[in-house]
């Protein structure tokens, strides 16, 4: 079965979430497009889009009506040449309301999974939850095409477990979109030794159709991005303990302190613990807990994410995308504050002059230091990267210092996920850090080994 006839009818679990309304987004549109080509008007083409809430599939016809029109004004031109024998469309707005129209008459919004009888492609977006995952995948296998296909969205969870627990036989790969999933280019695909090769490939020209660059990563728990970032956390909390021991810092303290260099010094578009809390630090913290289930010899747990997820400060985002408070507090989407656990409530950057203390005893910035904006698209960029990273290592401040520690922790951790077998090269590694996580270098990179073969990973 090729994918121009499974795309005639797919399924989105959980397409009212985060993630779900992001990917029946990408489809409905690639759906919407193909259905117009001369050589598909015999196709029917059908996008289930499948949620257990039902108010929340009310605003998901919303978003996606919206998300259509913006997408269809930035793609006129080759939608007037995919409407060319429309002469009553002839303004712009003609082409792009008829274009949100077709789009919106493929989706089938419902609660149950009976909906989807008959799908041949499923995407997979629930909770992160081994158990559920398996028990409505079950159910739903009972009612789809024998022959169908699964691309689940899970972030952590080894794709043999859900295999092997759903009894599909080598019919599903993970798909991990990054968020949000229409704007985000990157995509780890994950296979297993029983993936049937030609689900390996419907997914691979899918992602082709839909503009994603793909990263293969091997079935272990946490895959590149999630095996990375993880680590990445519990070093800067190990790091916030430090801290607190050696230079008499309260925890809050210590937090900023560790945020600030990671996204500053180490030239990233956020903080470590800013980035927690756009996940979400229950999410995090489920993540961990999923890859210390299925990762033997390795625990991967904090008592900070524990106490901060047992207090109920969660991060992540409400449904418009903005941020939630989480380890910092946002205002204007900017963080403006820590959560101090020892008070029950934020320390805020505004009060006093305890951050700029804070600063002053970080140190200077190295010479060459820019912020990440203004290198994102700089044609010099590599550098002035070099330059900076140049000067880093020889830079004797506490800032410095602890830029330094976290370079060689985060080269550590991308050349263990080759080691390991997670990742087939460090190029795959840099690949996924820098398109899905938008850093400007990978953790296994040239720029990184000057501050590594200078200092050896000392402070």
């Amino acid at each position: 079965m090729d994918l121009d006839t499974r795309l005639e009818n797919v399924a989105v679990l959980g397409a009212a979430g985060k993630m779900g309304s992001g990917i029946a987004l990408l489809l409905a549109q690639e759906m919407a497009t193909a259905k117009l080509k001369p050589e598909n008007k015999d196709r029917t083409y059908v996008l289930h889009v499948i949620d257990v809430n039902e108010e929340a599939l009310t605003g998901l016809l919303g978003y996606l009506r919206a998300q259509l029109t913006k997408a269809a004004e930035k793609s006129i031109v080759p939608l007037r040449e995919l409407y060319a024998d429309r002469d009553d469309l002839v303004e712009n707005y003609d082409v792009i309301a008829a274009f949100v129209e077709d789009a919106l008459s493929v989706l089938r919004p419902s609660t149950t999974l009976e909906a989807a009888e008959g799908a041949r492609l499923v995407f997979e977006a629930i909770i992160e939850n081994e158990g559920i995952k398996i028990d409505v995948l079950t159910k739903l296998d009972k009612l789809v095409d024998p022959d169908a296909y699964y691309l689940t969205n899970t972030s952590s969870i080894p794709i043999k477990v859900l295999d092997e627990g759903v009894g599909l036989g080598g019919r599903i790969v993970g798909y991990h979109f990054y968020n949000p999933p229409a704007v985000q280019r990157l995509l780890e695909l994950i296979t297993t030794s029983s993936t049937k090769p030609d689900a390996v490939e419907t997914g691979r020209e899918l992602a082709k159709r839909l503009r994603k660059k793909v990263f293969p990563a091997n079935d272990i728990a946490g895959f590149i991005g999630n095996g990375h970032f993880m680590r990445d956390i519990l070093h800067a909390t190990s790091e916030v303990k430090r801290l607190m021991a050696e230079e008499s810092m309260s925890e809050a303290e210590a937090v900023y302190v560790v945020n600030k260099v990671s996204q500053d010094l180490l030239v990233r578009p956020m903080g470590i613990f800013q980035l927690v809390d756009y996940v979400g630090v229950d999410v995090c913290r489920f993540i961990m807990k999923v890859m210390t289930e299925h990762i033997d010899g390795e625990t991967l747990r904090d008592d900070l994410l524990d106490r901060m997820a047992d207090g109920g400060v969660l991060g992540g985002q409400y449904a418009s995308g903005a941020q939630k408070d989480g380890v910092l507090k946002y205002e204007k989407g900017r963080p403006a504050g820590v959560y101090d656990l020892s008070k029950g409530g934020y320390a805020l950057f505004a009060d006093g002059d305890w951050t700029s203390k804070l600063d002053e005893k970080l140190g200077g910035p190295p010479d060459g230091l820019a912020p990440w904006r203004a290198l994102l698209m700089d044609p010099k960029k590599d550098d002035k990267l070099a330059a900076y990273f140049g000067n880093l290592a020889t830079t004797d401040t506490l800032g410095a210092g602890l830029a330094r520690a976290y370079l060689v922790r985060s080269k550590e951790i991308g050349e263990k996920l080759v080691a390991d077998g997670v990742a087939e090269s460090a190029d795959v590694v840099n690949g996924v850090l820098t398109n899905g996580f938008y850093h400007l270098y990978g953790p296994v990179n040239e720029y990184v080994e000057l501050v590594t073969d200078k200092v050896g990973g000392t402070r």
